[in-house]
């Protein structure tokens, strides 16, 4: 019989008394402070996993040390399986998440505290093997407090296996998901928990190499509070989505989406759009009343036209080498009926948006970014659809020393060899190199009253002229609008716009927006990404060359 007692437990963090079956309803989260208590992983592969198998994986875990610590190692083993009725801290499974196919490992940090030992790696490692095999994606969720003391040198190898298996998967182009939980340390988070192509994690969740105390005691200083948490690291660079455990199948069921192989993912419906090619078509606009319509902070973001051309949008975060920037958006998204890699500069509409979004413009952490969601993309085989709208890269201090000339050039290098389709569609003002490293595309399109120019006329005129009010005279001598930039064949085609502009029908402009991206991926998607690859870079050779015509 259960005790009135036995009914409630204390939460781990706020100490509230909560009844357990409501508790248990929340998935263990609870309700007053948003604490995500741990789960088992049974209780992580009902909660996530339709129709879960349990994959057969004959192993031993064995005292190669002969180890003793308080207790013999052989005595440690045989109290955790009794108390949690498992082999070991992992449970392998194959399933559905809506119906997407997927492989998972699960970790489960009450046998011994999730460690990796020899049984768990081989585990993880099957477990990627079979998603190889059946190339479909992989999942791992980790809860672990680091390598197995117990198993020396064993373990240690473990980290190595792990990361050959991922390595296997990327080169064969299947997808990998991490789901951080609490608390994944130590050897599990200095391979296979950081080494997928993204990282969820739920709120709160730690995740580093050396624990709190340690680094605590060796700097002889205090950390922040929140410090080696999700929140922490993503703004860092190193976590993609932070998901409360009641969105975690949502999460999943998009990446997912984007991650199948195996199948055709073209849609079946034609699209056509009237794409103006001809100049002469094109309604005679000043150079400079375009560079003010381009910068009209009424004009849709990119995240107005993600929100209204895609589906599924599930939005990455991070550079996963230190950095999180805000001017470059991007994730993986269903457009058309086919997942793409949507990416693009987002400025805003309102001062507060402006200054949350460095005003469109990027620092070294967004290219980086914005290189790692394209290399995902060519790893997934699927297109990447770009909308530049910056003023440029940002020009302080800071993005200096970290770099920003040299990420700007590998975004640049880095698109001239993807093995996907690329098109580019510049919604608002294209800006110099921060907005080239964007752009470097089988497709380069722009919106009628866009612009896009080597500097901005103000810089341009304060260069040249010495005096930034000569801006309207720079604009027309760059030649920067649409007609001009189609003459000389720097775009290959021009959206046009509802009457008035873009933001008059935001709607409208959205729907040919869609329309334009969708038919130029189709035509894109009948050539060979070796063809691919030369025809675009054939195209950025032509520019300059003497006695040829860029046309």
């Amino acid at each position: 019989m259960v005790t009135d007692e036995a009914q409630f437990v204390l939460c781990d963090s706020c100490r509230t008394a909560l009844y357990r079956p409501r508790l248990e309803r929340g998935l263990k989260v609870c309700p007053d402070c948003g604490h995500h208590h741990r789960l088992t992983a049974a209780e992580r592969i009902a909660q996530l996993i339709d129709d879960p198998v349990v994959l057969d994986v004959p192993v031993e875990t064995a005292d190669v040390l002969e180890f003793v610590d308080t207790v013999p190692y052989t005595e440690r083993l045989d109290r955790s399986r009794r108390r949690t009725g498992l082999d070991d801290a992992v449970i392998a499974v194959e399933g559905t998440v809506d119906g997407y196919p997927l492989v998972a490992a699960v970790m489960d940090f009450g046998f011994l505290g999730g460690s990796l030992g020899a049984a768990v790696g081989e585990a993880i490692t099957v477990a990627a093997e079979l998603a190889l095999q059946r190339r479909v994606p992989l999942l791992l969720v980790t809860a672990s407090g680091g390598a197995r003391m117990q198993e020396g040198p064993i373990s240690l190898m473990q980290m190595a296996k792990t990361s050959q298996a991922l390595a296997q998967l990327d080169e064969q182009g299947v997808l990998t998901v991490a789901l951080i939980t609490d608390p994944t340390f130590g050897g599990v988070a200095a391979s296979f928990a950081t080494q997928c192509d993204v990282l969820v994690a739920e709120p709160g969740a730690r995740l580093g190499f050396a624990g709190r105390r340690v680094i605590e005691q060796t700097i002889g200083d205090r950390l922040p509070a929140n410090f080696q948490t999700a929140e922490f690291l993503r703004d860092r660079g190193f976590i993609d989505v932070i998901a409360p455990r009641s969105a975690l199948r949502g999460v999943l069921r998009r990446l997912l989406a984007a991650g199948r192989t195996g199948q055709s993912r073209r849609p079946r419906r034609m699209y056509r759009a009237d794409v103006v090619r001809n100049p002469d078509r094109l309604d005679p606009i000043d150079a400079w009343d375009a560079v003010q319509q381009a910068r009209g902070l009424e004009r849709p973001t990119t995240t107005d036209y993600i929100g209204r051309i895609c589906g599924d949008f599930q939005e990455l975060h991070g550079d996963r080498a230190g950095g999180e920037c805000s001017a470059i958006v991007g994730g993986v998204a269903q457009l058309a009926g086919r997942p793409v890699m949507v990416i693009g500069h987002q400025r805003g509409h309102t001062a507060a948006q402006l200054k949350a979004h460095n005003f469109g413009m990027p620092t070294p952490a967004g290219y980086r970014k914005a290189m790692r969601l394209m290399r995902l993309a060519a790893k997934l085989r699927i297109p990447v659809v770009t909308l530049v709208d910056t003023p440029g890269a940002f020009p302080g201090a800071a993005a200096e020393e970290r770099g920003q000339a040299v990420a700007i050039a590998e975004s640049i290098r880095l698109m001239t060899a993807l093995p996907v389709p690329v098109v580019t569609v510049i919604i608002g003002e294209g800006g110099s190199g921060g907005a080239l490293a964007l752009a470097v595309a089988d497709q380069v399109l722009m919106f009628e009253r866009a612009v896009y120019s080597v500097i901005t006329p103000e810089g341009c005129a304060a260069i040249l002229w010495g005096d930034a009010a000569q801006a309207p005279v720079a604009a027309r001598a760059l030649r920067g609008d649409a007609a001009s930039l189609l003459r000389l064949g720097v775009v290959d085609g021009v959206l046009r716009e509802p009457p008035g502009g873009t933001h008059q029908d935001p709607v409208a402009a959205a729907e040919t927006l869609r329309d334009t991206v969708a038919a130029a991926l189709q035509m894109l998607d009948r050539i060979p990404p070796a063809e691919l690859v030369r025809r675009r870079r054939a195209k950025f050779r032509r520019f300059g060359a003497p006695g040829r015509r860029v046309d």
